[in-house]
């Protein structure tokens, strides 16, 4: 029963091998459709119910695409909406370096970078990327070991964030530096306690972004220097050696531009490779402060805490820019 065109809807959907290999993904919901055809994104095929749903997307795009009107009903039982909006479409995997991103968006981007670190849960990196749009990202980029971004809970979540500003993915960390500007600094959230670095040799594990830290908040100078792994001369042991970090709250000044945040997975946080990364950039391990007792942070409630604060440490330094120069000389 119904159209079984439909049924390759949903193959796309749910299966990132398929997407992988054909080069599509698939959009569901006016908005989302309408802000990926606005952006450039090349829609091949679009099932709709009302002829009503077309009058309200960009025509030019829709010509060239293939329009299948089928039953409301039967885009019902194949949807993953709540309440179905009878509108799905199957777009080319959009390329970051071809879209047209919102010119308001454009205009207000910030020399500041989102760098994806294992994020794994759908809902958690949706929410992040649609925080990076909010704070003015420039761009994100994703590790292997995140979920895939075109998944429909994560293009739920993200609420139109994946066409509002480059998002590359399945990056391994010797391409990561490739996709950075030049003299980045990089940052990188966790959860680890500064003043229990002495009591604890260990790699910093993470969670999902910054955590406890003690009360004093002259306490976080710096994490413990390299330390050293059970068996040093054992092969086959990576990154159990941490290059030295200076770690800092987060609200204290730490955008040197430009900047890029590294935010960690929700089970292992933030990996040896990003440490040893912002290390060579000379960059800091940043620390919300949380009640003791309280374990870490969500990923991405850390994510938009240091990503918004990254915004208004930026904005105030270009704020103090422009005073400098509107300042006569005498």
């Amino acid at each position: 029963p119904g159209d079984r065109r439909l049924g390759k809807v949903v193959t796309i959907a749910k299966s990132k091998k398929f997407r992988d290999n054909h080069g599509k993904v698939l959009l569901e919901g006016h908005r989302l459709i309408k802000d990926a055809l606005e952006a450039g994104a090349v829609l091949q095929t679009l099932f709709f119910s009302t002829v009503g749903h077309l009058k309200e997307l960009p025509e030019a795009q829709l010509k060239r695409a293939n329009l299948v009107k089928v039953k409301f009903e039967d885009i019902k039982s194949w949807s993953d909406l709540v309440t179905p909006q009878g509108l799905i479409g199957i777009f080319s995997k959009p390329d970051p370096a071809k879209m047209s991103y919102p010119a308001a968006q454009l205009t207000s981007s910030l020399p500041l970078l989102l760098i994806c670190d294992n994020i794994r849960d759908p809902g958690n990196l949706g929410t992040i990327l649609r925080s990076a749009a909010g704070a003015g990202c420039e761009k994100v980029l994703l590790t292997k070991g995140c979920v895939d971004p075109w998944e429909p809970k994560v293009l739920r979540a993200g609420m139109g964030a994946h066409f509002r500003l480059p998002i590359v993915a399945n990056l391994d960390w010797e391409s990561v530096p490739s996709n950075l500007p030049a003299g980045v600094q990089v940052c990188v959230a966790d959860n680890k306690d500064p003043g229990a670095q002495a009591e604890t040799p260990s790699v910093p594990r993470g969670a999902g972004g910054p955590g406890s830290a003690p009360g004093n908040p002259k306490a976080p100078v710096k994490s413990k220097p390299k330390a050293a792994p059970e068996h040093e001369d054992e092969e086959g042991v990576v990154g159990v050696c941490v290059p030295e970090l200076p770690a800092q709250y987060y609200y204290e000044n730490w955008t040197q531009t430009p900047v890029a945040v590294v935010i960690g997975g929700e089970t292992h946080g933030v990996s040896p490779d990003a440490l040893h990364l912002a290390a060579s950039t000379g960059g800091k391990r940043l620390v919300i402060p949380v009640v003791p007792g309280v374990d870490s942070l969500n990923s991405a409630i850390a994510a938009g805490i240091v990503l918004f604060e990254g915004k208004r440490q930026l904005l105030r330094r270009h704020k103090q820019e422009d005073e400098r120069q509107t300042v006569p000389v005498v």
